[in-house]
């Protein structure tokens, strides 16, 4: 993985997904946590649901890895600032699945994560 001081956030729900691939594959946990809003919610593959501190050492714990993510959205549905968005998802060689995510539009105009749901329907 590549390290990169950070990652651009997008005024595009759509490119969202993308933007968390970027953040991802930085390595970065500091980084990847700019794409979620402060109180977001990380639904881990437990089913636990876990924000702040949790949530970094979730996403850490993946991160740990040390490979990169591939995501491709299946659907982006935008309402107002809110977005439902349908992404498969692979790192290579130890997990993929398909999350089902809600994304908001903050004053800025870009794109957060509200609630990451990495494992969709695949977590209890």
């Amino acid at each position: 993985m590549t390290h990169s001081p950070s990652v651009p956030l997008t005024a595009d729900a759509a490119e969202h997904p993308f933007v968390f691939q970027a953040a991802f594959n930085t390595g970065s946990a500091e980084i990847l946590d700019t794409v979620y809003e402060p109180d977001a919610v990380f639904v881990r593959r437990d089913g636990v649901r876990v924000s702040g501190a949790g949530r970094r050492a979730a996403n850490s714990g993946i991160l740990a890895l040390g490979q990169p993510i591939e995501v491709t959205p299946r659907q982006v549905h935008v309402s107002g600032d809110l977005a439902l968005l349908i992404v498969d998802w692979v790192i290579e060689g130890h997990l993929s699945a398909t999350a089902t995510d809600v994304a908001r539009r903050g004053e800025d105009g870009l794109w957060r994560y509200v609630i990451d749901n990495p494992f969709g329907l695949g977590a209890p």
